[in-house]
């Protein structure tokens, strides 16, 4: 499992997002369409139909929030040792982000959590929308681009390579 901008991909499959376990929502973006998942938004949306796919509330990785999740953990850390029953953060949820599917039957508003806890490098984020853009731009396009992720996917077994080469990656799939 590996993430490369906003995407997740674990082995052959491809989220949008983390990807998600049991009820949790989420977006796989399958060969036959995009695929939100969970509780209260399961559907197919095929790709003949998607004219337009888009992501919403996206974190930006900054100074700030770096130093955010560090005070955060420092101080969950200092309250465990304290008070032993005290529940901590770590059952909180990531933060969400909105997936917008734009088909022949209206607009779709899909929620997937987060993958990077700090957020992502502005650059990810640019080119992450400009792939999904490019997903859009016909069938043979979506074809070979999603192949080309599940294929680096399949083979990749060394976890989420660093920033210069994710960029790499997602300026190659982005064509």
């Amino acid at each position: 499992m590996a993430m490369v901008g906003l995407f997740w991909i674990a082995e052959g499959d491809v989220y949008v997002g983390a990807k998600p376990s049991g009820l949790a929502p989420g977006v796989r973006l399958t060969p036959e369409g995009v695929m939100a998942l969970g509780d209260g938004q399961a559907a197919l949306h095929l790709w003949e139909d998607v004219r337009a796919l888009t992501v919403a509330d996206v974190p930006v990785k900054s100074l700030m929030r770096q130093v955010g999740v560090v005070k955060d953990l420092a101080v969950d850390t200092v309250m465990n040792l304290a008070l032993s029953l005290h529940p901590g953060r770590a059952d909180e949820a990531p933060p969400m982000m909105t997936v917008r599917v734009e088909s022949s039957g209206g607009e779709h508003e899909l929620a997937a959590y987060v993958a990077a806890a700090v957020g992502y490098s502005a650059t990810e984020v640019d080119l992450s929308r400009a792939l999904l853009s490019r997903l859009t731009e016909g069938a043979a396009t979506m074809a070979t681009t999603l192949a080309a992720m599940s294929q680096w996917g399949r083979s990749q077994a060394s976890g989420t390579p660093r920033g210069a080469e994710r960029e790499r990656l997602l300026r190659e799939w982005a064509g």
